[in-house]
């Protein structure tokens, strides 16, 4: 890590997301993006005769020649940065230079460029949530039959296992990815449709040589790879925008909730789970004693972020009167970036997380010990029923016994259920009483969730090695 110097940075530019992302959404390769598409504009209208081969070709040879302090000087003098970046490429073309965004609108290239930037961006994010599916799978196959407290309303309900409960994070990651996959196959970029989306401008430079604005717009988005809006104003539309961070919010709610429940789980009262611990890592600067969650606090902080950002891309998509405005401009900048590196930082965070899951199996045992006993009380009931008893009286005797035991737990002592029930002529009349205590282990009343949690494991590789699409 580097840390930046004496001007402000946002933290997303050093600390938060992987390189790889930062590098997605850096300046120099959004310029790089926006000369591709004017090579392929020209190359476009070469087929047209309106460029020669030399243009194009000496457009191609510089396309990678991105120099950010020269298009700072001029954006300084012109206040306009694409066109800056138009006057630096051209002064290094000297041959294409003066037909470099021929017939353009500036929205026809930076539109583009960052559709496909958020293409790209959205794969590394997808490529992400496969790599911590596949940890999740592996976590979920280990735990799968680890009996432990369930716990509704934060009280203590009927067993589940460690890996069923990983299931549920894991279920519901699959239906992001899902989403986002969709989202990523619907992209779209604005296409050349010019100032207002008629496409006015390249209609008027066509004239005459048989290829028509939509024959031009076919050309150059076959080119990119990218499919355009049929309609489009000066922008693509930014209700797509929303769309896109409203599904990365998506996956960020999921994140959430795993890192919220491991943030109880590692709590002392719970006692159960831990994420990854450095041998030298600090916890307090206070207190050397603090194993703190704070790669789960990292995660729900981004989260809450990250979920906050769709409501501006809603505003912007709502607030773009008649063919556009420029009141979307400015914070785009850094909405749809940030969204994008919270996202990723989550998705790596958890990573870390999962594989090295800390499960503290003596804490879930003593868990169970203590609480898991009173649900399967409802064992004991069913079998001394089916043995002849009257379910009426028998829940009676189990309830008032119940009652005295949690007594006891809350007052700090072992659960004496066990022994009250065993004890009880009402119960061993029915039952023996070894056949009472067996049923009072709690860890054999997890019903089908290990064998649930394996087949979701098993899903989850089905769906990630299944052919590709889009």
């Amino acid at each position: 890590m580097t840390i930046p110097g004496d001007s402000y940075q946002s933290p997303f530019s050093w600390r938060y997301g992987g390189e790889e992302m930062r590098r997605l959404w850096s300046e120099g390769e959004k310029r790089r993006l926006w000369r591709q598409i004017w090579v392929a504009l020209a190359e476009a209208q070469q087929a047209a005769g309106l460029v020669t081969a030399e243009q194009a070709a000496d457009l191609r040879a510089h396309m990678g020649d991105v120099d950010l302090a020269r298009a700072a000087a001029i954006e300084a003098e012109i206040q306009h940065d694409l066109m800056a970046e138009v006057r630096t490429f051209a002064e290094q073309c000297p041959v294409g230079g003066k037909i470099i965004h021929l017939g353009a609108t500036s929205m026809d290239i930076s539109d583009n460029a960052e559709v496909l930037r958020q293409r790209a961006a959205l794969d590394l994010i997808l490529a992400r949530l496969d790599a911590l599916l596949e940890m999740f799978a592996l976590q979920i196959e280990r735990r799968a039959g680890v009996a432990c407290m369930g716990w509704t309303h934060l009280q203590p309900a009927e067993p589940t296992t460690v890996g069923y409960r990983l299931a549920l994070y894991a279920q519901d990651l699959l239906a992001d990815r899902a989403d986002l996959r969709r989202l990523r196959a619907s992209l779209r970029g604005k296409g050349f449709k010019g100032a207002t989306g008629t496409a006015a401008s390249y209609a008027q430079l066509l004239e005459g040589t048989g290829m028509t604005a939509a024959d031009l717009e076919a050309a150059i988005m076959s080119r990119l790879g990218l499919a355009a809006f049929p309609i489009a104003a000066q922008t693509y539309p930014r209700r797509q925008d929303w769309a896109l961070v409203s599904a990365l919010t998506g996956m960020a709610g999921t994140l959430y909730r795993f890192a919220f429940d491991l943030r109880l789980l590692q709590s002392p009262a719970f006692g159960e789970w831990a994420e990854p611990f450095g041998e030298r890592q600090v916890g307090s600067s206070a207190m050397p004693f603090k194993r703190n969650p704070v790669r789960a606090e990292n995660m729900d902080s981004l989260g809450r972020h990250l979920a906050a950002l769709p409501r501006v891309l809603w505003d912007n998509a709502a607030h773009s009167l008649l063919e556009r405005t420029l009141d979307d401009s400015a914070n785009r900048r850094s909405v749809i970036p940030e969204a994008f590196l919270a996202a990723d930082e989550m998705l790596l965070t958890a990573a870390r997380i999962v594989r090295d899951l800390g499960v503290d199996e003596r804490g879930i045992a003593a868990n169970m010990a203590r609480y898991g006993v009173f649900s399967a009380v409802e064992r004991v009931l069913m079998e001394a029923v089916r043995a002849g008893g009257d379910r009426q009286a028998l829940h009676e005797v189990l309830r008032r016994h119940s009652m005295a035991a949690w007594e006891a737990v809350r007052a700090g002592g072992e659960n004496p259920l066990p022994d009250l029930l065993a004890a009880d002529t009402t119960i061993t009349a029915l039952l023996p009483p070894d056949r009472v205590r067996e049923l009072l282990n709690a860890v054999h009343y997890t019903g089908s969730a290990p064998e649930a949690a394996r087949a979701l494991a098993r899903t989850i590789r089905e769906q990630l090695r299944a052919p590709q699409e889009g």
